[in-house]
């Protein structure tokens, strides 16, 4: 039998990969985990955790503004960009003690370097080579955008990881994308008072959402000053004297701004990873190809997570790693499962989903029943503002069953997330509808949809 020093090693120390180690090593695995840049990955350190920190942060400036509604008066309010910084700093760096201490607890070993793999059970990281019965791939992914070749004075612009590390704000933005990244950014550095600009190369926000849901966002950030741009993309960005950017856009326009981000996507981290010297198989995109219990075409490496382009969300990653662990370590046969995977944008306002969208449920189901309602929330009923909810629900007419739950609001991530539990149990329109609401509240409307919404906007 070969001699294995370990029965597990991981590659990267994102979600999917601590959970994956620290369950392998509570069932008496053997693990190691190597992480190269910090515990945590992206979601912790330049992703999920900060942004919505940052989200907090600037929805103050609405806080401030609606406070005079309801009697209060607060003068002199300043914002310091370095004391945020510096506080989200401290956050993040506790957070990465917490990973460390349960990897630690957990008797997994921690190497800090660049894992490559040198074969189908070594990982060379320096001079060490490790042996492992079982290695797993949890790299991650990367920001992606283009070379200097195909956009002349791409060295001038950010990717999303430098957001994190500005030691001071630009007065102007310019964001090129319109995804999750894009829209959430867009939304936070407006709220800061960035003069923010959006420019997409498509003819909406957030490709994939419900149109519905796309439509209101879109209606919403623009009704909060936000510019937005479509059908262009940068084609060249040119630095000026003073420091400033020139950015020329494809549709003719050339925009004068501090600092551009591109926010066009993420890739598969999987450069000078040695996936060479393995039977490791890859997508046109780069993506590790697994099967269902997250197997790669090399029967001893594994691989979950954003290097494998599923659904890139940090729980999906988390309950991959899981399944895996268990699955080696366990002797069980679970495989991964991507129904009714909740998911939430935090633009301002905020959009939670869980389910199909319109679109794909009609692709899907000959009978789909549509409820929407879009009103404006009570808290705004004494502050003047102009804010609208929007909340839609889709139905199966045959079976009944809820197919799909959107909703844009405060807290919409809030909301959504209990629904998806009930999603998950095969929820129909009539458990809806027997259901009492938290009154009042703005989650209780999905449960008093009554009246069916039909392409004429008559009720049915």
């Amino acid at each position: 039998m070969p001699d294995f020093e370990f029965d597990l090693i991981v590659i990267g120390g994102g979600s999917g990969g601590v959970r994956a180690g620290r369950t392998a090593a509570s069932y008496g695995a053997r693990v190691a985990l190597i992480e190269e840049r910090f515990l945590g990955g992206t979601c912790v350190n330049v992703g999920c955790v900060p942004k919505k920190l940052f989200s907090y942060g600037s929805h103050f400036h609405d806080d401030l503004r609606d406070m005079e509604g309801y009697g209060w008066t607060v003068q002199g309010a300043t914002f310091d960009w370095s004391v945020l910084k510096r506080n989200k700093d401290a956050e993040i760096a506790r957070l990465n003690g917490i990973y460390r201490s349960l990897l630690d607890k957990h008797n997994v070993e921690i190497i800090d370097g660049r894992g490559v793999l040198t074969g189908p059970h070594e990982v060379a990281v320096g001079d060490r080579r490790l042996r492992g019965k079982h290695i797993l791939l949890a790299v991650g992914g990367r920001p992606w955008r283009p070379t200097e070749a195909e956009l002349p004075g791409v060295e001038h612009t950010w990717i999303s990881d430098q957001i994190f590390e500005m030691e001071e704000l630009p007065k102007r933005m310019l964001i090129i994308g319109g995804g999750y990244i894009a829209c959430e950014m867009a939304s936070i550095l407006h709220g800061f008072g960035v003069e923010t600009h959006l420019a997409y190369r498509g003819d909406q926000i957030l490709r994939g959402f419900d149109m519905d849901v796309r439509n209101h966002v879109c209606g919403e950030l623009r009704k909060r000053g936000l510019h937005l741009h479509f059908m262009c993309s940068p084609s060249r960005v040119d630095k000026q004297a003073d420091g400033s950017l020139e950015v020329t856009l494809t549709d003719g326009h050339v925009m004068e701004t501090d600092a551009v981000l591109m926010a066009t996507g993420r890739v598969p981290y999987t450069d000078n990873l040695g996936l060479e010297t393995t039977a490791v198989q890859r997508s046109d995109r780069g993506a590790i190809l697994v099967d269902d219990r997250f197997q790669t075409a090399c029967p001893s490496l594994f691989a979950v997570g954003d290097v494998i382009n599923r659904i890139q969300l940090t729980p999906v990653a988390l309950a991959e790693g899981m399944i895996v662990a268990s699955n080696l370590f366990r002797g069980t046969e679970n495989e991964g499962v991507y129904d009714n995977v909740a998911t939430a944008v935090f633009t301002h306002p905020s959009i939670g989903t869980v389910g199909l969208s319109e679109e794909a449920a009609r692709k899907q189901y000959d009978d789909v029943r549509v409820f929407k309602s879009m009103f404006r929330p009570l808290r705004h009923t004494m502050t003047g503002g102009t804010e609208k909810t929007f909340m839609k629900l889709l139905v199966d007419g045959t079976s009944d069953r809820v197919l799909g739950m959107h909703v844009v609001a405060p807290d919409a991530a809030e909301i959504i997330q209990g629904f998806a539990v009930a999603m998950n149990c095969g929820m129909t329109k009539s458990q809806l509808d027997a259901t009492i609401g938290v009154h009042p509240s703005a989650a209780e409307e999905f449960v008093t949809m009554r009246t069916e919404w039909t392409p004429s906007g008559v009720a049915g």
